[in-house]
C-alpha cells in the first residue's frame, strides 16, 4: 500500500496490496478497498463500503453514507463496488437498508461525476451512469445499460439489459431490454441498434428484437395480448424470453410506446 501522511485511515480498515491512497483521503473502520485500486485526495470511503480490485474512486466521491431514508434505524449494512469500476468527481454511493442489506455496484461500471445511487440500488456490470444522474432507493439496472447524463429514475423501477436512455430523462416505469428510450415523457423511441451492435448481436438476433417489439408496441395489442402474440409467434430464444420474462415480472408496468408508432 502506498499512501500519504496526510490521508485518514482507520488503522483496522482492510486495504489491499498496491492500494494507492492520496492526501486528505479519509477512510474509516469497516471498509475493505481490493488491490490496485487509488483512492484520490479528498474521496471518503465510510463504514460498511467494500471496495474491489483495479477502482478508481475520484476526488469528493462519497461512498457508504447513510441512507436517506427515515426508516433506517442504524442497522449494519453495505456499499458494494465491484472490480474495475471508476467512480468520478462527488459521486455518492449509500449504504442498504433492512430491506436489502446492501447497495451494490457491480464490475467494469462507470459511474459519472455528481451522480448518486440510493440504498439497496443493484446495479450490474458494464454499466455507464452518466453525469448529475440521480438513483432513487432500490433501483436494480441489469448488465451494459446506459443512462445518460441527467435523468432521474424513481425508486424501484427497473431498467433491463443493452438499455439506452437519453439524457434528462424521467424514469418512472420499467424499460425492457434492448430499449433506446426518449423524449419528455419518456416512450419507447426503438431498440438500442448502436448498442447490440458494439456488443456483438447478429443481423438475426437485431431484426427478431426489433419485431418483437414491433409487435408489442405498433400493432395495437394490449400487454396481455402482446405477450399471448410474442409467446405463440415467436420461437424461444434467449432475446425472446429476456424480454417476455422482464415485461411479465414488471409490477410497475413498462414504458409507453412513441405515439408517432402507433
Amino acid at each position: 500500500m502506498s499512501h500519504s501522511p496526510l490521508a485518514v485511515i482507520h488503522p483496522e480498515a482492510k486495504i489491499g496490496k498496491n492500494v494507492i491512497i492520496d492526501p486528505f483521503v479519509v477512510i474509516e473502520k469497516d471498509v475493505e478497498i481490493g488491490d490496485h485500486s487509488h483512492i484520490l485526495s479528498h474521496a471518503v470511503i465510510l463504514d460498511g463500503a467494500r471496495i474491489g480490485k483495479n477502482c478508481k474512486i475520484f476526488p469528493g466521491a462519497v461512498i457508504g453514507g447513510i441512507p436517506q431514508d427515515l426508516k433506517f434505524a442504524g442497522e449494519r449494512t453495505t456499499a458494494e463496488i465491484g472490480d474495475n469500476t471508476t467512480i468520478r468527481e462527488c459521486a455518492t454511493v449509500n449504504r442498504g437498508t433492512a430491506s436489502k442489506g446492501k447497495t451494490v455496484v457491480g464490475n467494469n461500471c462507470l459511474i459519472m461525476a455528481y451522480s448518486h445511487i440510493a440504498h439497496d440500488c443493484v446495479l450490474k456490470d458494464n454499466i455507464i451512469l452518466g453525469n448529475a444522474s440521480q438513483l432513487a432507493g432500490e433501483v436494480e439496472i441489469d448488465d451494459y445499460a446506459i443512462i445518460s447524463g441527467g435523468s432521474l429514475v424513481h425508486q424501484f423501477a427497473r431498467i433491463s439489459k443493452h438499455v439506452m436512455i437519453q439524457g434528462g430523462s424521467r424514469v418512472g416505469k420499467d424499460i425492457p431490454p434492448y430499449t433506446l428510450i426518449g423524449r419528455e415523457p419518456i416512450v419507447y423511441c426503438g431498440i438500442n441498434i448502436v448498442g447490440l451492435r458494439r456488443r456483438g448481436f447478429t443481423n438475426d438476433q437485431v431484426f427478431l428484437i426489433q419485431d418483437i417489439y414491433r409487435t408489442l408496441y405498433t400493432r395495437g395489442l394490449n400487454n396481455t395480448e402482446a405477450l399471448r402474440a410474442i409467446e405463440t409467434e415467436y420461437v424461444p430464444s434467449v432475446e425472446r424470453d429476456l424480454i417476455l420474462n422482464f415485461i411479465k415480472s414488471s409490477s410497475r408496468g413498462i414504458v409507453r410506446g412513441s405515439i408517432d408508432e402507433l
